[in-house]
């Protein structure tokens, strides 16, 4: 099957895109958004690349290899992890903060996104250090912390015209997660709920835990009530939790990923904004 480059960043170099078309033996250079490239023509294909990595990144560039016959309206879902992918932040770190406790929740969220230890026993632990706060910290951290990354609006706008059913499914919480799904217009959201009692967290989180199996889980029950074959699934994330929706996905990428993850993704995002998925999706 032929294929393209594409070659993304915040800022492309000129010098170091013609060096890029160079090295594959690329005879076009096209743009096809305003931070994103196109080479076509390509003497090398992707398995008799070598360097091609580290030219990219010594630029600041992602890179991808598409078939020329991928269409973004081939797609029928998509689903994100929520924390460091769709948003900035850890939320429950954040959380943390407002009780003096965020070195030691970030230690054990660290831990968990690079796979070290299990999701549902990290966050059990996290969670029970919560235990007493004010639930009105909860809206404080939506209010004053909360950012979405960059292109996220861009990405679920498109992917919403495209047709293409969207799903927020997080191992964080169902108080961040129904307000980005009602703010971005998520088809569904799933997370975990925070049991509260009398107004303060109780330490404990109510009903099974959103792990990576339920990830996983949300994207294939989605799919087969939708009749989308799991080749037209796209999943993106930065931890180890999201390995297992990846693995029912057709494509995934990793953004502002562990190491254990881009090993196990499609593509990696290190430079670009969520929207640079779209040129990878032949939008």
């Amino acid at each position: 099957m032929s294929e393209y480059l594409v070659v993304q960043g915040p800022s492309v170099n000129p010098q170091a895109l013609k060096q890029i078309a160079q090295h594959i033996g690329a005879n076009t250079i096209e743009p096809i958004h305003p931070a994103a490239f196109r080479l076509t023509g390509c003497r090398e294909m992707p398995a008799s690349t070598p360097g091609l990595a580290a030219l990219c990144q010594s630029a600041s560039l992602d890179f991808g290899w598409v078939p020329e016959t991928r269409r973004l309206d081939a797609f029928g879902l998509f689903i994100t992890d929520m924390d460091s992918t769709l948003i900035s932040i850890e939320c429950i770190d954040e959380i943390a903060d407002m009780i003096g406790v965020k070195a030691e929740v970030s230690t054990i969220t660290e831990a968990a996104m690079h796979g070290e230890i299990d999701f549902a026993e990290s966050l059990t632990r996290r969670v029970a250090l919560l235990a007493g706060l004010e639930a009105t910290a909860l809206e404080r951290v939506y209010a004053e912390r909360l950012l979405l990354n960059p292109g996220a609006e861009r990405l679920i706008q498109t992917l919403r015209a495209a047709g293409i059913y969207t799903i927020l499914v997080s191992g964080g919480f169902t108080f961040f997660t129904e307000r980005l799904r009602e703010r971005l217009g998520f088809d569904e959201a799933h997370a975990n709920e925070l049991e509260i009692v009398a107004g303060h967290l109780t330490g404990r989180v109510v009903g099974p835990v959103i792990d990576a199996q339920a990830k996983r889980n949300a994207l294939e029950t989605a799919a087969t009530r939708l009749g989308v074959k799991p080749g037209q699934c796209i999943a993106i994330g930065d931890g180890a939790n999201d390995l297992e929706m990846f693995a029912a996905a057709g494509i995934s990428f990793a953004y502002r990923a562990k190491p254990i993850v881009k090993a196990q993704a499609s593509y990696a995002l290190d430079y670009t904004g969520l929207d640079g998925v779209l040129p990878l999706l032949g939008a």
